[in-house]
């Protein structure tokens, strides 16, 4: 018989960092789950992206047992990290803070791919674009 699922918890955890402090540990232990447990696992799962955010969906069972998956980080972290900026701009129309080409958004968005609703690459690249416009971020050809 399949477990019964009590709660779904997203969180966005740095890669290979995890720690009970922070937000782990209350988001977890309000679920009564083995905290440092979990931390060593998901530490484990994600020391080859050592720093990335990392988007972390935890499926918690009744029986206090729980799985989990990682995702690809944020379209907005892989676009900063693309073209080497620190952050988006505050005011996305008046000021611009860095260009993205094709290239480099087609790359992004074979990286997101897995976590977009997008059906092809094209659709995927589109999502991305839009996502770095709204960081202040020009796409070029």
């Amino acid at each position: 018989m399949a477990k019964k699922v009590k709660t779904v918890l997203k969180l966005v955890i740095i890669g290979g960092q995890a720690s009970p402090g922070g937000k782990v540990g209350p988001a977890l232990g309000q679920h009564g789950l083995n905290i440092a447990e979990f931390c060593q696992k998901f530490n484990e799962a994600t020391k080859n992206r050592q720093g990335e955010l990392t988007p972390v969906e935890i499926t918690v069972f009744e029986d206090r047992t729980y799985t989990f998956i990682t995702k690809v980080a944020p379209a907005s972290e892989l676009i900063k990290k693309a073209i080497n900026i620190q952050k988006g701009s505050g005011e996305t129309l008046k000021k611009k803070v860095g260009k993205i080409t094709k290239a480099q958004l087609r790359e992004v968005a074979e990286k997101k791919m897995p976590d977009l609703n997008a059906h092809d690459i094209d659709a995927a690249m589109k999502t991305i674009a839009g996502t770095a416009r709204q960081m202040g971020v020009e796409v070029v050809d």
